[in-house]
């Protein structure tokens, strides 16, 4: 009788360590791809703003040397994340092919502008920065002109920090569910060995003898359910890379490093948190309370 007890005991502990796994799991893996769209939406809001391109348009008479000595000193500055000397016969001939006839023919001279599109760094494009630029580039003898598309930047910079603050409150929202499946999920398995913690601290067990095998078997429980939730978010980071190779998500190894660890403190964290203070609560029970 006593050896089928024992057994059904074994496969109750068993049954609800193995729901704590999968809770833990499955929050995790939640966390994970929330914090991966969290990290990748700010290399997405870095691609959109360096494909943003300030014209530079210059002087006729501003010479080859002269216009070679300004490119150099554009790249050098670290704002520049690349730029590029188009002519005006350069321009003349791609206008020509957008509009699919020569224009030169009809109006008999090239009124183009030789121009320099500068592609700055992600930092640098917001509207006050670029128009310092702006009038940083008026000022220069060498030009006559500068363009960009503000309405483009002012809309960009509006719905990125929009679109980031929601991630954000997203991030914090499911983070604390995280906390709260996890730890409930923890109580719950405690609180089934509730009458033994009593057990152990009436025949003398110090309340840290008593915590160090519970906190133990929870910290295993999340770093296999952590376990668990890097393997699906490891496939999911696989599909997205195969299907969306332009986020190179794979290449961005420090993202996925730092995202991986995150998901293992986040899970040692909680577990750890969760078991002292539920195995604290019960110690602090008295023995007739323990039934409610």
């Amino acid at each position: 009788m006593s050896s089928k007890f024992d057994s059904y005991q074994k496969r109750r502990l068993q049954s609800s360590y193995f729901s704590v796994v999968i809770s833990i799991a499955l929050v995790l893996f939640m966390v994970g791809i929330l914090g991966l769209i969290l990290l990748k939406s700010t290399k997405v809001a870095n691609i959109l703003k360096e494909q943003v391109v300030i014209t530079l348009f210059l002087k006729d008479e501003v010479t080859q040397n002269q216009i070679d000595a300004f490119l150099k000193s554009i790249l050098e500055e670290s704002f520049t994340n690349k730029a590029i000397y188009t002519s005006k016969e350069q321009a003349a001939i791609i206008y020509s092919e957008e509009i699919g006839e020569d224009f030169l023919e009809f109006l008999g001279k090239n009124p183009l502008k030789n121009g320099i599109d500068l592609y700055l760094k992600a930092e640098f494009v917001n509207p006050e920065k670029m128009l310092e630029l702006e009038q940083k580039y008026l000022e220069n003898t060498f030009v006559t002109a500068v363009s960009y598309d503000k309405p483009l930047i002012n809309l960009l910079t509006e719905n990125i920090k929009r679109v980031s603050f929601w991630l954000l409150v997203a991030s914090s929202f499911f983070g604390i569910i995280a906390i709260i499946l996890i730890n409930s999920s923890i109580r719950l398995t405690i609180y089934s060995k509730r009458f033994t913690i009593k057990t152990m601290q009436m025949v003398g067990a110090t309340k840290s003898f008593i915590r160090k095998p519970f906190i133990l078997t929870s910290i295993k429980l999340g770093m296999i359910g952590a376990f668990f939730a890097l393997i699906g978010l490891a496939f999911v980071v696989y599909y997205i890379d195969k299907h969306i190779p332009s986020l190179a998500i794979l290449e961005d190894f420090p993202t996925l490093v730092l995202l991986f660890l995150g998901i293992i403190f986040t899970s040692f964290a909680i577990t750890l948190m969760s078991t002292f203070f539920a195995t604290q609560r019960f110690l602090n029970l008295k023995t007739d309370e323990l039934y409610y």
